[in-house]
């Protein structure tokens, strides 16, 4: 059957899935186009948003911080004050309701850093549909809020002890379960990633990012922003704002991806940043870049946020640094934990070890800038899921 949307972001993307998953995803893709041409479905997913998810976030200029610095004016897209905590909520609720669409009532997804496992229990529990959530031992250990979020909101959260115990391996048993139970299982991705439809789907549900923050930008400082910059791990909070300012090409967009350690000491998930390990590749259905060994075979990666420890990165992302459209750097852990405390002394707010990468960016940057320039950052997600980690990192510090 022909695809009815492009399956591919130039090279990248596509369809790599055993046989017994493309009845689904063609299910999929035909609920996803009707959908969008539904006026009544888009009623009741713009309704939600507005009543129950808590649309449009605000946006809130870091005075305190730019003072600081010294350079240009930041300002925060924030995607923390969304109910669950994250943006994750915008695309679990878009195929949540997709799922109810198409007479399924069980739902499966994978979780890292347990933002997109609490969102996706939320909306099972909102929806009435069963739920499971798979989820890395080792994430499982330094998420414990957010399991217990999870478990409290109805959902079986199910631990994976294979592998590194971390996303991908949750990724792994969540796609294995899917083959299992596919007439009555949707699988709930979380990311910009996975075979098509999953990316074009994720990039829609979470456009209204980038169209909210440009309204906002615009309204506030009368102008766009120079600098946009988000956190990637696999693109979907980075792929929703950029989504708004992908034509005004005098606006920079830049991804951060985890650092780790240093990307001379081999523990990072940084699929741009280590030409010695990234290439192209095929990882849970689609074609982009991953991190890999010598003979082939997926890397081991490291991060402090859980839910950028991914070897791979969504296909759009491949694309818009082919094309020059983004750029992608690096931050590390102990400069994520830097911006963390930065940005809870300077503004007040506490955010996700995953946007923190984001704000150590912005903190590099701003002071090399003018006064008169913009920096829009994407706090994709509050830091409460983290207090853990960050306790058992610098507690004794502090």
């Amino acid at each position: 059957m022909k695809s009815l949307l492009p399956t591919k972001f130039g090279p990248y993307g596509g369809q790599f899935v055993p046989e017994t998953l493309m009845p689904a995803l063609i299910e999929l893709e035909s609920a996803f186009v009707q959908a969008q041409n539904d006026p009544l479905f888009h009623r009741e997913y713009d309704q939600l948003l507005a009543n129950y998810v808590g649309r449009p976030t605000p946006l809130t200029y870091a005075k305190r911080l730019s003072e600081i610095l010294g350079g240009a004016q930041i300002f925060l897209k924030r995607e923390d004050l969304a109910h669950t905590g994250a943006h994750k909520i915008n695309n679990a609720l878009g195929q949540a309701l997709l799922v109810k669409r198409m007479g399924k009532h069980r739902v499966v997804a994978e979780t890292g850093a347990g933002q997109h496992g609490v969102a996706t229990a939320t909306v099972s529990a909102l929806l009435g549909l069963e739920c499971v959530i798979y989820m890395g031992a080792v994430d499982i250990a330094r998420q414990e809020p957010n399991v217990f979020r999870m478990k409290l909101l109805g959902a079986e959260v199910r631990p994976v002890k294979s592998g590194t115990q971390t996303l991908k391996d949750a990724i792994n048993e969540a796609i294995r379960d899917w083959v299992t139970n596919v007439e009555n299982t949707h699988y709930l991705l979380g990311s910009a990633l996975g075979p098509h439809p999953y990316p074009t789907m994720v990039h829609t549900f979470q456009s209204m990012i980038g169209r909210e923050a440009r309204a906002q930008i615009l309204a506030e400082t009368g102008r766009l922003p120079d600098t946009v910059i988000a956190c990637v791990g696999g693109g979907s909070n980075a792929i929703g704002i950029f989504s708004g300012f992908l034509e005004d090409k005098q606006v920079e967009l830049i991804g951060v991806e985890a650092g780790g350690q240093g990307i001379l000491s081999g523990k990072h998930a940084a699929r741009f940043g280590d030409e010695t390990k990234a290439r192209i590749g095929v990882i849970h259905g689609t074609k982009t870049f991953v991190l890999q060994t010598p003979d082939g075979q997926i890397a081991d990666t490291h991060s402090i946020s859980a839910g950028l420890d991914y070897a791979a990165i969504g296909p759009e992302h491949a694309m818009l640094r082919d094309s020059e459209r983004a750029f992608y750097t690096s931050a590390t852990d102990s400069e994520a934990l830097n911006a963390f405390s930065v940005l809870c002394k300077t503004e007040g707010i506490i955010p996700a070890l995953e946007s923190s990468h984001a704000v150590a960016e912005a903190l590099k940057r701003a002071p090399t800038m003018r006064k008169d320039q913009v920096i829009l950052v994407n706090l994709s997600g509050r830091g409460d899921k983290d207090l853990n980690t960050v306790i058992n990192t610098i507690g004794g510090i502090l």
